[in-house]
């Protein structure tokens, strides 16, 4: 909801100065607020790509697009959503590399990644992608399994024993030597499985919440074996060779299909007994406006409202990269 109030002298300029001065400004702040409220759902993949500290590269591109490619997600359909640091940098890294004319172009003139490029059907830049703080976990594996044989298919958490740090909602980490499968045939792969913890941990947590549920056997397999008694939780860069610093800070890009995430709307009811009230519906995107009117003030407090929802539905569909 963004409220804003309107002077009858606002009401009587023209519809260009009108929308340029009231309605844009006002639809800016809502639309920001909406953007910025669903781009917490980075927070449900666990899939990543990660070097903290570094710059992105055509490589760590490539590498999401290999995740992906390994999750099953259609080729047509992919976006590429990249921080503005992200983008200047992988801009910088392209411009010696061979492209067409047109990609040329739109590097050189606009200054950001052309489209259908690295596989990614679109390619976006956004002001709005936060930086993600870790816990004070080190990573180094402190926190160990404690509940072997016990573990349940599809179990979306693990007892531990107690470690020194914390675990935030985002964070990500492995067990060692829990690899995951492949989605159809459920052969052993080479990748450590990768998990996103769910709530967050107080130091010496004695258990920790977990996405995706975990299955070792079955339709829904997803590694290769449970975690055995011990095992270290890692919350490691993607190489697995560094461990990530308690309370680490990293810009966040996101590559993902679009059939990921879903966003809805809902028409709000029409109020009666108001100076004025309309919805319409926008590329699926359904707002209302409402407007009153104070004889005193000669003023027309106003409403824009936008109901809406959004879902992680199938996170294996999307990688984080995870960059400076």
């Amino acid at each position: 909801m963004v409220d804003t109030t309107w002077t009858s002298d606002d009401l009587s300029l023209d519809i260009d100065d009108f929308g340029s001065r009231i309605l844009e400004p006002a639809m800016s702040v809502l639309a920001a607020n909406i953007e910025s409220d669903a781009m917490a759902m980075y927070k449900d993949v666990a899939n990543n790509v990660t070097d903290v500290g570094a710059t992105i590269t055509t490589a760590d591109v490539m590498q999401a697009s290999k995740i992906l490619t390994d999750n099953l997600a259609p080729y047509d359909g992919r976006c590429l959503n990249l921080s503005t640091q992200d983008n200047l940098d992988l801009v910088e890294a392209i411009k010696g590399l061979y492209n067409d004319q047109s990609k040329v172009a739109k590097n050189y003139r606009e200054g950001r990644v052309a489209s259908n490029t690295f596989g990614f059907s679109d390619i976006m830049e956004n002001s709005m992608w936060p930086q993600h703080t870790t816990g004070t976990d080190d990573g180094t594996g402190d926190y160990l399994v404690n509940d072997a044989g016990t573990i349940a298919e599809g179990s979306t958490s693990i007892t531990t024993d107690t470690g020194a740090g914390t675990f935030l909602v985002g964070d990500i980490f492995y067990f060692a030597s829990v690899f995951e499968c492949h989605p159809e045939t459920k052969a052993t792969s080479t990748r450590l499985k990768e998990f996103v913890v769910t709530a967050n941990s107080g130091t010496s947590a004695t258990t920790i919440s977990f996405s995706p549920a975990i299955y070792s056997s079955g339709a829904k397999q997803n590694v290769n074996a449970m975690p055995g008694n011990n095992a270290a939780l890692h919350k490691n860069e993607s190489d697995r060779s560094t461990d990530i610093a308690a309370s680490a800070d990293f810009g966040v890009s996101l590559a993902y299909h679009k059939d990921a995430f879903v966003f809805a709307t809902a028409d709000l009811v029409m109020p009666n007994g108001v100076d004025f009230a309309a919805r319409e519906v926008l590329d699926g995107i359904s707002m209302r406006i409402v407007r009153d009117y104070s004889i005193s003030a000669d003023t027309f407090p106003s409403r824009i409202d936008v109901l809406y929802g959004y879902k992680t539905v199938r996170p294996e569909l999307a990688c984080r990269i995870q960059m400076n």
